[in-house]
């Protein structure tokens, strides 16, 4: 058993890992971490027979797919939040992220890639009413093509192809049909955020801002939080509180009794 907790994080390159004790590791654990936060999924046990998480089609959307067509089950209990408390911030360069007060859970974040057809990409977006499944369960994770090579000799992305991923070649995409939407990488680092933030242990109230940021400042940032005892305060929450409330595309859920 691997728990699915911040610092438990021991790989932050290209994905995060996690790893107990014993020494037994998963990884690329974001994209389903996300589909959790983002159907309101608050505990639950992955049962996996190999060292990582299925790249799938490379975003969240087959896993949120199979979490609706199973549903949830409503356990009777209390959800706590994350309620923040006060600004914590992490630097490395010109990139950042940080958490500020909030009565929701919004994401705002940044990316610039120049001489790329990616270009600067921003958007923000508050994360209740199932903007997730809306929004950015569809958003596949990307990657430059020239990059690729050096993966693969570090023993990275071995599985990598056009299938699970979306490749930039300069001014253009590699795969045929072109991005899902016209901000699909930028929306695809918010998806790893959310994945990522929910590795605190419970839905967040706060405001997470990102410029150029990705898995390893994320979680140096909750570290950062769980440190200073005055950042952030772990309470019971009301339903009308809960950041990822499934929109109506999600009705069918029976979710968590949170009084």
């Amino acid at each position: 058993m691997i728990p699915a907790l911040w610092d438990m994080v021991e790989d932050t390159r290209l994905s995060t890992g996690i790893r107990n004790e014993a020494g037994v590791s998963v990884s690329t654990i974001e994209h389903l971490m996300a589909a959790f936060a983002g159907c309101g999924v608050h505990n639950a046990i992955v049962e996996i027979d190999g060292p990582e998480v299925p790249i799938m089609d490379g975003s969240s959307l087959r896993f949120v797919q199979a979490i609706q067509s199973a549903g949830l089950v409503e356990q009777g209990q209390r959800v706590s939040v994350l309620e923040i408390q006060k600004a914590v911030r992490v630097e490395s360069g010109d990139a950042f992220a940080e958490l500020s007060c909030m009565d929701r859970f919004e994401i705002d974040f940044t990316i610039d890639f120049p001489n790329t057809v990616i270009g600067r990409q921003s958007a923000g977006m508050d994360m209740r009413n199932g903007n997730f499944f809306h929004d950015l369960a569809d958003c596949r994770t990307f990657c430059k093509a020239e990059d690729v090579a050096s993966m693969h000799r570090a023993g990275l992305a071995l599985g990598g192809s056009l299938e699970n991923a979306l490749v930039i070649d300069g001014d253009h995409y590699k795969n045929p049909e072109g991005p899902r939407r016209e901000d699909e990488c930028v929306r695809h680092k918010m998806l790893d955020a959310m994945g990522d933030l929910f590795l605190a242990g419970a839905p967040i109230l706060g405001r997470y801002r990102a410029y150029k940021a990705g898995h390893s400042l994320t979680n140096q940032l909750l570290r950062k939080v769980f440190s200073d005892p005055g950042a952030a305060t772990l309470r019971l929450a009301r339903t009308r509180e809960l950041p990822y409330l499934p929109g109506p595309d999600l009705r069918n859920f029976a979710l968590l009794r949170t009084g």
